[in-house]
C-alpha cells in the first residue's frame, strides 16, 4: 500500500461540483488521516440542539452559537468535542506528552492549536486553558483511499486551517471566509452562486 500524505488538520472545502447533499458548501476539518482512512468533522452545520440540552456541564464553554454541530453523517448519536488551546501553535502533533507535559488534562493536540477534548473528563479541567469549544454530533468518515480519490475527482479543495475556523460565529459564512482568505485562484471561487444557473 502506497503511503499516504497526511493532510491533518487541513481544511477540506467543498468545490462547487460536488453533489453530495450532505457535504454541500461544506467546510471539514481533517482529525486525523493516514493510509488507514481519515476522519473529520464538518464545521458549518449548525443544528438547533443547544449544547446544554445534550451536554449540560460543557454548556458554558461552548462558543456562540452555543449550539451542537453536526459533524457529518456518521455516528450521530456520538459526541466529538474540538478545542483551541492557545500558545504554541506551531507544535508538531504529539510533540508533548500528557502525562507531565503542558497540554491541558483532557486535550488531545491534532495540529497546531486544535485539539481533542475528552468530553468524559471534568470541564473545570479544560476551563482555564480553553480558547474556544466545539461540540459535534457525528463525523465525516472515509475508508482508506477513499478521500484521495474524491480529491482527483476534484470533490475538494485542501487548505490550511487556522484556529478561529473551529469556532466562527458565523459558521453559515465559512465556506465564503475560507475561500476568500485564499490567495490563489480559489479566491475567486468564493463569489460562486447558492444557484448556479443564477450565474
Amino acid at each position: 500500500m502506497t503511503e499516504v500524505s497526511s493532510l491533518t488538520g487541513r481544511l477540506l472545502v467543498a468545490t462547487p461540483a460536488l453533489a453530495d447533499p450532505n457535504f454541500d458548501r461544506a467546510v471539514v476539518l481533517l482529525i486525523d488521516h493516514d493510509d488507514e482512512g481519515s476522519l473529520g468533522v464538518v464545521l458549518n452545520r449548525p443544528t438547533p440542539v443547544r449544547v446544554g440540552d445534550i451536554l449540560l456541564p460543557w454548556a458554558a464553554l461552548a462558543g456562540s452559537p452555543g449550539v451542537v454541530f453536526q459533524g457529518g453523517p456518521v455516528s450521530l448519536d456520538s459526541a466529538l468535542g474540538v478545542a483551541v488551546v492557545p500558545g504554541d501553535e506551531g507544535a508538531a502533533p504529539g510533540s508533548r506528552p500528557h502525562p507531565g507535559g503542558r497540554d491541558p488534562v483532557g486535550w488531545r493536540r491534532v495540529h497546531g492549536a486544535i485539539g481533542l477534548v475528552d468530553l468524559e473528563a471534568p470541564p473545570e479541567l479544560l476551563a482555564a486553558a480553553l480558547g474556544s469549544l466545539r461540540i459535534f454530533a457525528g463525523y465525516s468518515g472515509w475508508g482508506p483511499g477513499q478521500l484521495e480519490e474524491e480529491l482527483s475527482d476534484g470533490a475538494w479543495y485542501v487548505v490550511e486551517s487556522e484556529p478561529g475556523d473551529v469556532s466562527s460565529p458565523e459558521p453559515a459564512s465559512l465556506w465564503r471566509a475560507v475561500l476568500r482568505r485564499q490567495r490563489s485562484k480559489l479566491a475567486v471561487i468564493a463569489t460562486y452562486p447558492d444557484d448556479a444557473s443564477l450565474n
